[in-house]
């Protein structure tokens, strides 16, 4: 069990929970992720690390609510501990040899697993500009710790309430356009956001990194949950990635692949409330 020594609230439905995990915290790098279990009848769910800090022995994760488990871990509260959280798995981000300046395109909740890898990126000394999109500003995370993670700061707005309006594929092109050389692009958002990012560099060779999000159970290879087509080829995205080349992943398959179980996490979720509603009416009479 790892304990939560910090919570904030980053807008109504995203989440920073900082744990304590000195293991995981030595040994954690840009790019890796976590897998956790609630209490001992919950479901696995991996997240990305997104900070940690060695000399405390804490590593942060960020996340948005969007499934009963992840409602869940957003009622724990500072001194509250989650039952399993395992790690770093996965691959950490790998660049370019050489390369001296590079793009880090986020959006929405995707840029908590931007951040740490513009944080890293700025840490050894390489040039780092930042896009990071929203929909509107009240759902806007993170923006001073960019600011002190980069050498550039974008925000866009779809709607245009704050900073820039448009996406953060209009931004990305028009920066490239404008003459800013970046050795590598890397993209963490939405898988659509992602598609379109590497759809945006390819006709410009710039390597484009993805960070992906399949289901995924063990995290170790063998339930074959978060097998993603790249290249042509079959890769696990918990021990092959989750970060791989844009210009090659089946971004298509990987959309079809995420929706299986939409009905069956919708219908969970509302039997859990509802069990909820009966507990609440016992306890009433």
């Amino acid at each position: 069990m790892v304990k939560i020594v910090r919570k904030k609230v980053l807008n109504p439905s995203v989440t920073l929970l900082e744990v304590e995990a000195p293991l995981i915290a030595r040994k954690a790098q840009a790019g890796q992720f976590i897998i956790l279990r609630v209490d001992e009848h919950g479901e696995r769910i991996p997240l990305t690390i997104a900070d940690y800090d060695r000399e405390k022995g804490t590593v942060t994760i960020i996340f948005q609510k969007v499934g009963l488990t992840t409602e869940l871990l957003g009622d724990l509260n500072e001194g509250d501990s989650i039952r399993d959280f395992v790690g770093p798995l996965g691959l950490p981000t790998e660049l370019p040899e050489g390369a001296k300046r590079v793009c880090v395109v986020g959006g929405g909740v995707g840029c908590a697993i931007a951040y740490p890898q513009a944080k890293s990126l700025h840490a050894q000394g390489i040039g780092v500009d930042v896009i990071a999109g929203f929909r509107s500003k009240d759902i806007v995370i993170l923006e001073e710790e960019f600011k002190a993670a980069c050498d550039n700061l974008y925000i866009t707005t779809d709607d245009g309430s704050y900073m820039e309006k448009g996406f953060v594929t209009d931004k990305l092109k028009s920066l490239i356009d404008a003459g800013n050389q970046y050795d590598a692009v890397i993209a963490i958002g939405p898988i659509p956001m992602m598609k379109f990012v590497s759809a945006v560099t390819k006709p410009y060779g710039i390597k484009t990194m993805v960070s992906l999000n399949p289901i995924m159970i063990d995290g170790t290879g063998m339930c074959g949950g978060c097998r993603v087509t790249v290249g042509g080829k079959m890769k696990f995205a918990c021990v092959d990635g989750p970060d791989f080349d844009g210009h090659e992943v089946d971004f298509d398959e990987l959309m079809s692949r995420n929706t299986v179980y939409r009905g069956e996490e919708a219908e969970e979720k509302q039997r859990h409330a509802c069990r909820m509603d009966e507990l609440a009416k016992e306890m009433i009479h």
